[in-house]
């Protein structure tokens, strides 16, 4: 082992408060990996959650591994030192299983480069009792597991807190290493466990997905699984560390899914339906978290649709906690919230109009008028909070180029809001517009639409940047289309699509080249529209939510027509969701 990464380890244990340290001796051993760097996976609340409820267990011992820096890449293939855990620098092809919380599609080529500094067989069908087996959960893998269907031996579909403590007795009766076949037979038991290998895919000679058979014993469809009380698990900070993104506060998270019914966001539909938990477990949860930090982070699909935002704030207040939010919603952002931001001591704040015409956020389902944002925006810079930042989404469908001239025009409007307002103040605060692509995800009313072109895309970008560049104070930053591509490849991509991301891999990250090289057409995932009696790639997966619903909600996209918010109280069966508790 590299004396310098096994001194980078120690470093960081020794920054830390809540890491779990056991002896191996008999115990089931999970290797929890996120894959990108601790910086970024010491930021995920979902992988704090899933390291602290194996760590409860007496007879489990569950070590992180992270993806090293370019720098410890290159020490560990000279050196020819397997990548190992950071707990006790164990390597990772020694335990039994090796667990990978996904979020994010681009990670995709890290968990492959993960495997290979670990020495452990790529390909799912090339591992033998010796290694590991390898385990995906995460949104990612919940929503379309397929392009990662050839690396991996089973993905968790839905929330991993309901599934692991059944995974936990499969294991205390039989381990991977010691009959692997058997293992996997009696975890494809539980419910929302996907054995990919165990589901065979044809396709059509135009190169849509034909049928998907499972071998015998197997379920047709995959039902995900999701956690009925939130308030028997709390959502916090487990390892509390300043080596990470959000190192001067202490998360807690306040609620899970959305009942907006925004139609682009792949969380809405795949954690409904929409769930709170309770005001004094909040306020417990933050007395505990005021030992170690200032300030409270709190996160949520939705952070102003929490029904006691106002008093979970002001309870936080008066224990002397400093509050953070990620983002506010225009349309609900209370006066009293923003107070507490700014006696908290925030000077950004985050909103989302998402686009700049009101017909085109009808289209999107997120329908507020011209006047309800510049109206948030006065409370927000009233108030005293300086600087702004505002999210917008290009290449929606059924954008015109008028609409990208209405996100320049009302970033104009919102900037006299800043300038009257921070004259008054004597103090002039910062724009920042994030521009994003859109991206069609799984389980979502976009998922028949395809993405528009790179070029179109890039157009529109130069377009908004010269629209706002003789603007004092205004910051335009945005995603790069081409990377959007690829994340639309790897979102909407069936089981070929591992080929590319195999070929990438052995290419050291040149898309390009493998696209040019790959018989295999990305366009074809990526461009095209869908016919709604299509197969589609995750079909086999049941998120519980109607598929004539979201067809309905797609047709009403293109009408732009709005649907209303989930209830929050009384029936509703219009998704269908069988996990509602109004459709028991």
């Amino acid at each position: 082992m590299s004396h310098k990464l096994y001194k980078r380890a120690k470093g960081l244990l020794a920054g830390e408060e809540g890491a779990v340290v056991k002896d191996f001796g008999g115990r089931i051993t999970i290797a929890l990996s996120y894959p990108n760097t601790y910086y970024v996976g010491m930021s995920n609340l979902g992988y704090h959650k899933i390291y602290s409820l194996l760590n409860r267990k007496n007879d489990v011992l569950c070590e992180r591994v992270f993806l090293p820096a370019e720098e410890e890449i290159d020490i560990l293939e000279g050196s020819r030192t397997p990548l190992f855990s950071l707990e006790s620098q164990t390597p990772v092809n020694r335990f039994d299983i090796v667990a990978f919380s996904v979020t994010f599609e681009t990670d995709y080529l890290h968990i492959l480069k993960i495997l290979e500094l670990s020495r452990i067989p790529l390909k799912s069908e090339e591992r033998t009792d010796k290694d590991p087996l390898i385990i995906v959960g995460g949104i990612c893998p919940s929503f379309n597991p397929e392009p990662l269907a050839s690396f991996i031996d089973v993905a968790i579909i839905g929330e991993g807190e309901e599934v692991v403590p059944e995974m936990i007795e499969v294991l205390r009766q039989v381990r991977p290493h010691e009959d692997r076949k058997e293992f996997i037979i009696r975890l494809s038991q539980i419910e929302g466990i996907y054995i990919p290998s165990a589901y065979h895919i044809s396709y059509t000679a135009a190169g849509e997905v034909a049928s998907v058979e499972p071998d015998d014993g197997f379920p047709k469809k995959i039902r995900k699984r999701w956690l009925k009380n939130i308030n028997k698990s709390p959502t916090t900070s487990q390892i509390i560390t300043h080596n990470t993104v959000f190192g001067d506060m202490y998360l807690i998270e306040i609620g899970r899914g959305c009942g907006r019914h925004c139609r682009f966001c792949a969380a809405g539909y795949i954690y409904r339906p929409p769930r709170n938990y309770d005001l004094d477990l909040l306020l417990r949860e933050g007395k505990k978290g005021l030992i170690y930090r200032e300030r409270i982070g709190l996160i949520s699909s939705a952070i102003c649709d929490y029904p006691r935002i106002d008093e979970l704030c002001e309870g936080l207040e008066k224990m002397g906690a400093k509050i953070s939010v990620s983002s506010v919603r225009i349309d609900s952002v209370s006066e009293r919230m923003i107070r507490y931001l700014v006696s908290s001591g925030s000077k950004l704040v985050s909103i989302a109009p998402e686009a700049g015409a009101a017909d085109l956020r009808r289209a999107i389902n997120k329908e507020m008028s011209e006047d309800g944002i510049l109206n948030a925006v006065e409370l927000i810079i009233g108030h005293g909070i300086p600087n702004l930042k505002l999210y917008f989404l290009i290449g929606l469908p059924g954008e015109k180029d008028e609409d990208i001239d209405e996100i320049i025009n009302l970033t104009k409007k919102i900037k006299h809001i800043i300038t009257k307002k921070g004259k008054e103040k004597k103090r002039l605060g910062i724009m920042t517009i994030s521009i994003n692509t859109f991206i069609p995800k799984p389980f979502t009313p976009y998922q028949w639409e395809g993405m528009e072109d790179i070029a179109s895309l890039n157009r529109k970008i130069k377009y908004i940047k010269a629209g706002l560049r003789r603007m004092s104070n205004i910051k335009v930053i945005h995603t790069l289309p081409k990377l959007g591509f690829v994340q639309g490849l790897l979102s909407m991509g069936d089981r070929r699509v591992g080929e590319i991301l195999l070929a990438v891999h052995r290419m050291k990250g040149d898309w390009h080249r493998v696209f040019r090289e790959l018989k295999l057409n990305p366009g074809f995932y990526v461009y095209r529209k869908k016919r709604f009696d299509e197969v589609l790639p995750w079909d086999h997966i049941d998120i519980g939510v109607k598929k004539e619903y979201l067809i309905e909600e797609c047709i009403r996209a293109r009408k732009g027509i709005t649907t209303s918010p989930c209830p929050g109280k009384g029936v509703c069966k219009r998704c269908g969701d069988f996990y509602c508790p109004d459709n028991h």
